[in-house]
């Protein structure tokens, strides 16, 4: 399987969201580190997986997912 390495400005472009939205609330809380990005080389530089982010948006989220704001 072949996958689509996206720049955080590449992958706010295709789900329309800021880049710094991306960067500050979605990463390491949605989107994690080794299942939707990589650091290659063990650089700064992060590398979004677009079949992984793309296969995860359309997922419904669990139920624990819904009620963590009510407990």
């Amino acid at each position: 399987m072949s996958l689509t390495y996206l720049t955080t400005v590449e992958l706010a472009a295709r789900i329309k969201y800021d880049a710094r939205t991306i960067r500050n609330q979605l990463k390491d809380s949605v989107l994690l580190e080794g299942v939707h990005y990589i650091r290659p080389f063990g650089g700064r530089k992060i590398l979004y997986l677009w079949e992984k982010i793309e296969t995860d948006m359309f997922r419904a989220p669990a139920i624990d997912t819904l009620m963590m704001g009510i407990r």
